[in-house]
């Protein structure tokens, strides 16, 4: 069985107060976008070695470290604990950019839930799925329903929003800069915003430019200044807004109508970029 996973970006993101376990408070809305991994499990061969459970094969790029660590693999292991699961195969073609503020890992794990809750029959609700997919990561529980949310907490309380972008174009560009999201939180002070995003992005979009605020925008411009006027390119195009997702580094452009891809990368080398019917969710 084969399904997949889908990316999102940010629409807005507060880091409103640090907490006691050392984590932050943030505030922002999931929006999900139609760049997708592929994700499929079958099972696996009886004379695959007998200690492992769930092995995992990535391809389109290089992901290093044990594969036992991925998020795919730890989905399986967690499901397994309480659920009575064959020995599996899982291949994961990568599409969805890395280190790119997408989600892409989350949303691997997310589908990963899914997909063994379907193909075996396991009975989950979307709530007890979000239960197990918040146990991996932040942001996790919100690729089990994939729908635009609104995300408090560490990312994990989410509530459904009513907003629908389907009528814009977005570019997506992720520049090859890797960016430590340690140290992108590091350099902010938290504090709570002027607006909540969520009033923000219930206003018409025209506004989003001068109160939609990404606060990693701040620090992460400041140590990549590449990748702010990655933004300002956008813009100079015709974006009606842009941001950075997440703590980067990719960055998106909502547009009424998609820019020449040649004429906005002109000049420019070592970026990934991803034209985006947002009608298309």
């Amino acid at each position: 069985m084969i399904n997949f996973p889908i990316a999102k970006i940010n629409l807005g993101l507060n880091v409103v107060s640090k907490r006691d376990d050392g984590y932050h408070n943030l505030e922002t809305v999931f929006y999900p976008v139609p760049i997708k991994d592929a994700l499929e499990v079958y099972p696996m061969n009886d004379a695959f070695p007998s200690d492992v459970r769930c092995d995992l094969k990535v391809t389109n790029v290089n992901i290093e470290g044990d594969e036992q660590r991925n998020l795919v693999v730890r989905a399986y292991n967690l499901l397994a604990a309480d659920y009575c699961l064959p020995r599996v195969h899982t291949h994961l073609y990568k599409n969805i950019p890395t280190q790119a503020g997408m989600g892409g890992g989350s949303s691997d794990c997310a589908y990963m839930i899914r997909l063994l809750n379907e193909q075996f029959s396991l009975g989950m609700s979307d709530e007890k799925m979000m239960e197990y997919a918040a146990r991996l990561g932040a942001d996790c529980a919100f690729f089990i329903r994939s729908c635009p949310a609104y995300a408090e907490g560490i990312g994990e309380k989410l509530t459904p929003i009513d907003l629908n972008l389907g009528d814009y174009k977005m570019l997506v560009v992720k520049p090859d800069i890797p960016v430590s999201t340690k140290e992108a939180f590091s350099l902010i002070t938290p504090k709570k915003p002027v607006k909540n995003c969520l009033d923000v992005v219930r206003q018409p979009i025209e506004t989003w430019k001068e109160e939609l605020v990404n606060d990693f925008e701040y620090s992460v411009f400041a140590i990549h200044p590449e990748i702010g006027q990655l933004k300002q390119r956008m813009y100079d195009h015709g974006a009606v807004y842009a941001s950075m997702s997440g703590s980067g580094s990719s960055v998106f452009g909502l547009f009424r109508g998609m820019p020449d891809e040649e004429s906005f990368v002109s000049g420019m080398d070592k970026l990934t970029v991803f034209t985006v019917d947002m009608s298309d969710i």
